[in-house]
């Protein structure tokens, strides 16, 4: 089964890789894959618009992405219902699927489905009208005579008159200056995008993103050329064009409110692990970010990368070229000339860490752009010991757990032996029985530590604060 969906992978089989990724981790579970399961796993429902505006009905189509095996003697029919998912221990924030809660709103039973939806979608408009704002599952039971065949489920968001708001906010865009009017276009154009198919749905939150949208409209009514964002402190969000992507781009900041123009301040570049955001980083499962900002002077400013798997350079095949790795390395960069342009920087403390894919991301970056850096901060990451050389003399503090089952212990500490041969200041800090996750936190006071001491071209000193 590896070696065929490793074919299927190379091919671009997206409906082979399903199914065999489906029977193969059905048979790793020691169950028997059956006809109904091969035909549960063909099942898809697609829909006009995931982002829902419930004052008008929503159109699905209930599709197949491959053949399967099972034998069909009768037409079939199909029960859809609405149901409010559950956050299972908070994983939807970092873009995870949510599992399904009771029915909430019956939409109705279907006949005469036919039995081959991949040359013959079956579509259905159902009522939304009258459902609460908010995120749901539509689901789907698709029958044979009494037989349950399986269930299909998509991700919606709801939400009164969105179409009407959306329109709104693009007319209030267009009268904003070009340097804030990304930020007010962001959610409309995330959801047309998810809408076409060319992003998922994430961990966007529809209703803070509006309420975003609501406060900057609010605090540009007082002028023309208004912008709430100069010399704003605190934690928030900006938005951008990212030319090479054709689309805007959200990062996040931290600014410490100690920030004034008459002096340059550090800056912090914090890259994200794989599946998360550009919110991530702030999150409190990091220790505290912001906090730690704020206590030692940091501007800190964590990009999106393109894309919650872009890599930031690092995913990139010999050989072959990828335009989503390439455009991730492209889009950090890019955010630190964003935050450049906003905000007194001082070149010689400018630092790069990340957590796992981050981690990864962060040596990678260092290795195609070795002369910006003074200091890096790679978490649970792995890297190439070639390129160590690439990255010069920039000093290195380095965390990794000795249990970690995701990306093994191994990956930092080839890359911590490669240093010390070359002579390059490394702290590396090991943690007995620290998995993946779990080292990122404690140890992050450590990594903030370490950054206030050293700076471009200087050893270390024993100033603290970052002033």
């Amino acid at each position: 089964l590896d070696a065929e969906l490793a074919t299927a992978t190379q091919q671009g089989k997206v409906g082979e890789v399903r199914r065999l990724t489906a029977k193969g981790l059905t048979l790793l579970a020691g169950k028997e894959w059956t006809d109904v399961l091969d035909f549960n796993s063909s099942l898809v429902m697609r829909a006009d618009h995931i982002f829902v505006d419930s004052s008008k009905p929503l159109g699905l189509r209930l599709e197949q992405i491959y053949s399967p095996s099972l034998k069909l003697d009768h037409a079939l029919s199909a029960h859809v219902w609405l149901a409010k998912p559950l956050a299972a221990g908070g994983l939807t924030s970092i873009g995870l699927p949510p599992q399904a809660a009771e029915s909430t709103k019956d939409l109705g039973k279907f006949e005469d489905v036919s039995r081959d939806l991949r040359e013959s979608p079956f579509p259905m408009d159902v009522d939304l009208s009258g459902v609460a704002d908010g995120p749901y599952m539509v689901q789907v039971e698709v029958f044979q005579q009494a037989q349950s065949l399986g269930v299909a489920t998509l991700r919606v968001v709801v939400r009164k008159d969105l179409d009407a708001t959306l329109a709104q906010i693009e007319a209030a865009a267009a009268k904003m200056p070009e340097t804030i009017r990304p930020d007010a276009l962001y959610p409309v154009e995330y959801i047309h995008s998810v809408d076409r198919g060319r992003l998922e749905i994430g961990a966007f939150d529809l209703a803070k993103e509006l309420a975003s949208v609501d406060q900057l409209l609010a605090a540009t009514k007082t002028g023309k050329n208004n912008d709430p964002f100069a010399g704003r402190t605190g934690d928030f969000k900006r938005h951008y064009v990212f030319k090479a992507g054709g689309e805007i781009m959200p990062y996040h900041l931290y600014v410490p409110t100690t920030y004034n123009a008459s002096r340059a301040f550090p800056l912090v570049v914090a890259l994200h692990g794989l599946g998360a955001s550009e919110d991530s980083m702030f999150s409190p499962i990091y220790g505290g970010v912001p906090k730690l900002a704020e206590q030692h002077g940091f501007i800190v400013v964590a990009p999106l990368g393109y894309r919650v798997d872009g890599g930031y350079g690092a995913f990139r095949v010999p050989g072959q070229s990828s335009r989503r790795t390439d455009l991730s390395e492209q889009e950090v960069m890019e955010v630190v000339q964003q935050v450049k342009q906003q905000y007194k920087i001082d070149d010689n403390r400018v630092y790069l860490m990340g957590h796992s894919m981050g981690g990864i991301g962060t040596w990678a970056i260092a290795a195609k752009h070795p002369g910006l850096w003074a200091a890096l901060g790679p978490i649970s990451g792995v890297g190439d010991p070639t390129t160590v050389e690439k990255m010069g003399p920039v000093p290195e503090i380095v965390v990794h757990g000795d249990a970690d089952d995701v990306v093994p212990v191994s990956g930092s500490r080839n890359m911590v032996e490669a240093m010390k041969k070359l002579g390059v200041e490394v702290k590396y800090i090991e943690v007995p029985g620290g998995n993946h996750g779990n080292v990122a936190a404690p140890n992050m006071a450590a990594i903030f530590d370490f950054f206030d001491t050293h700076r471009k071209g200087q050893a270390a000193t024993a100033s603290k604060g970052g002033n």
